[in-house]
């Protein structure tokens, strides 16, 4: 991990050096509705290249009673951005990866499936997308993106939200992977 994170910031900082002209922090206000901690970055690449990595953590454990909700992940999100007029502004389109590890069940709202059973487990893949970022002022933007593609999910199902006996393991998604709904704070 020491050397993940390491590799990152040398990334950052030569990437920023080369071609700096602005870089920014951001957070999903969608997942800061569900109790996600979430943290993304942006940085020039060239003059329709940007850089966007976010990293979303829910450590939350809702309740102690056997039934409540889990929604405990991290997952990190690369993604590379071609900017169709000028970088951080406008629409772009994006390539992005995403991997992460999560404990999730007991979630009413989405399914039936996700309201009586529990996943645990991992996930990589890779999708498109496409967004749209709106300037406030000097230092402020809001941005949309919405992307779709694949995701290979290594976990265990269980029957149950405490059963210990999993029913499936490995699974392919595809459909939506990314949704963004983003406050953002430039640094120039």
């Amino acid at each position: 991990m020491k050397k993940v994170l390491f590799l990152f910031v040398l990334l950052v900082f030569m990437t920023t050096n080369a071609y700096s002209q602005k870089f920014a922090v951001k957070s999903n206000l969608l997942y800061d509705l569900t109790t996600t901690i979430n943290l993304g970055v942006e940085f020039g690449l060239a003059d329709k290249w940007t850089l966007d990595i976010s990293g979303n953590y829910n450590p939350w454990k809702f309740s102690d009673e056997c039934d409540a909700m889990r929604l405990k992940h991290w997952l990190v999100q690369p993604e590379l951005r071609y900017w169709t007029c000028e970088k951080f502004n406008g629409h772009f389109f994006g390539l992005h990866g995403h991997y992460g590890d999560y404990n999730v069940g007991g979630i009413k709202f989405l399914s039936q499936n996700m309201e009586d059973h529990r996943y645990q487990g991992t996930l990589y893949g890779a999708g498109l997308s496409y967004g749209y970022q709106w300037l406030l002022s000097d230092h402020w933007s809001m941005e949309a993106v919405i992307g779709a593609g694949w995701a290979h999910m290594e976990h265990d199902r269980y029957p149950c939200l405490c059963c210990g006996d999993f029913v499936e393991k490995d699974r392919d998604y595809f459909g939506v992977t990314k949704v963004a709904l983003s406050f953002i704070y430039f640094f120039k």
